[in-house]
């Protein structure tokens, strides 16, 4: 220490200043990137979600209409045949007639 730190008590204190700004500095900094990171998602959000969509459409593309008419056709015909086994026992003609329904497709 000199005789200058009376005259200039803010110089005295420089050090203790520079290492509470650097402890400051390494604590507020990962919040400062997370924030950063947040506004960089929010402002290119839709670029985002048309980027995921159309990779989604890469790995698994999108049936047509007659692939989709068709298995809602199939779908609907188990339901018939599982309703039908299970009136077997109770209604054999309801049974059958649902039977003649998933039949027909």
């Amino acid at each position: 220490m000199s005789i200058l730190s009376i005259a200039f008590p803010a110089e005295a204190a420089l050090p203790a200043l520079q290492a509470f700004a650097g402890t400051a500095v390494s604590a507020i900094r990962p919040a400062v990137g997370l924030g950063i990171v947040a506004a960089f998602l929010l402002a290119f959000r839709p670029l985002l979600i048309g980027l995921l969509r159309a990779a989604l459409l890469v790995i698994k593309p999108r049936q047509t209409l007659e692939q989709r008419s068709e298995r809602r056709i199939l779908q609907s015909v188990l339901l018939l045949n599982r309703m039908a086994r299970d009136l077997d026992g109770l209604d054999p003609s309801q049974a059958s007639e649902l039977r003649a329904l998933a039949a027909r497709g």
